[in-house]
């Protein structure tokens, strides 16, 4: 196996704070003392408390009003809730189940096969699931990640797990953060798969992704083989990557006796920027975390450091050799080894 390369990120470990501004220490790091506008647009209770309230702190108002903006938009997200499709690996062993989160256009079906690797290697029970929009689980015209947090909290509630082991990969890695920043107690372990919690517009095609798809004309009564054929031809024009297209390919699918995309493109289009983007949390998740990147991607960079220990304490970065983006897809075995050894850990 190739051996991990540890980045130079040193985890501070605190100890339990004993006052407020220890507490906020520990998540929000050294802040300046009146911090940046919040971005989000205040509510009229927020303005009113900043004005008025004189014994509370600048922070303390940010917070409270930060927390009325997420409480009232997990509000309307959890009212949408729907019930996510997914798949059981049953291991003989009695430790916390893993469960498997995909990236954006991806499908349970994407960790398969890691997912019965490491039912064998570690007998816990594994679970893959489809996000909303995604595969067979249901569409939405909401896309956020307080939305799919809340679908992944009904899933585990319905399915009595009261604690897992999230692993998310890319957009999922999003989620799996958002996840344990706002239900700490239900993540026992987190691993983040190529992704950070900042912006990724940079890295990305997904607008080019999804304006190819949505020209795609495909007719039906065509054999799959060759919807699949014609589907590529009219990818290719802008879609060059042949790694890429055989991946949104596995979207392709016949309903009806037509051929359609299971992806909810006008959903995914509505929410690129929710997507692309990441929640703002001034709490932090202090469980044990581990970041882990490609070395050949850009998705996880020097820049995101401060921002991953100030919301994750107690995480560790690390980087798998000539992976891409698909880390477990380019190198399955080395990924798999990487969750097992921080099992172990």
């Amino acid at each position: 196996m190739t051996s991990l390369r540890l980045t130079s990120l040193h985890v501070r470990k605190f100890s339990t704070p004993q006052s407020v501004d220890e507490r906020n220490a520990l998540c929000f790091g050294n802040r300046p003392s009146h911090p940046a506008p919040v971005r989000t647009v205040m509510s009229a209770v927020c303005r009113l408390w900043s004005r008025r309230a004189a014994p509370v702190s600048v922070a303390g108002a940010r917070s409270f009003c930060l927390g009325l903006v997420r409480m009232n938009r997990a509000s309307n997200d959890r009212s949408a809730t729907v019930n996510l499709t997914y798949d059981v690996f049953d291991g003989k062993g009695e430790k916390t189940p893993l469960v498997f989160l995909h990236g954006l256009f991806g499908c349970k079906s994407n960790f398969h096969s890691i997912a019965k690797s490491l039912v064998q290697r570690t007998g816990r029970k594994v679970l893959t699931v489809d996000a909303r929009n995604h595969g067979n689980s249901p569409h939405s015209p909401i896309l956020t990640y307080e939305a799919m947090t809340n679908d992944l909290q009904h899933l585990l509630s319905q399915l009595r797990i009261g604690k897992c082991v999230l692993i998310g990969h890319s957009m999922g890695g999003k989620v799996a953060m958002t996840t344990a920043l706002l239900q700490p107690n239900i993540v026992e372990r987190l691993v983040v798969v190529d992704i950070s919690p900042a912006h990724t517009s940079v890295h990305t095609n997904f607008h080019t992704y999804i304006r190819a798809l949505k020209e795609v004309k495909v007719t039906g009564n065509l054999p799959r083989s060759t919807a699949r054929r014609l589907a590529e031809d009219q990818l290719r024009k802008h879609i060059k990557e042949h790694t890429v297209r055989q991946f949104l390919l596995t979207n392709l699918v016949e309903q009806n006796g037509d051929y359609a995309w299971r992806v909810n493109l006008e959903a995914i289009s509505n929410h690129m920027e929710d997507i692309l983007n990441f929640p703002e949390f001034n709490q932090c998740y202090n469980g044990p975390t581990l970041f882990l990147g490609g070395n050949n991607s850009d998705y996880i960079t020097s820049e995101d450091y401060p921002e991953i220990q100030r919301l994750f304490p107690n995480a560790d970065i690390q980087y798998i050799p000539d992976a891409s983006h698909w880390i477990h897809a380019d190198k399955p075995l080395d990924f798999i080894s990487s969750i097992i050894t921080f099992l172990q850990s």
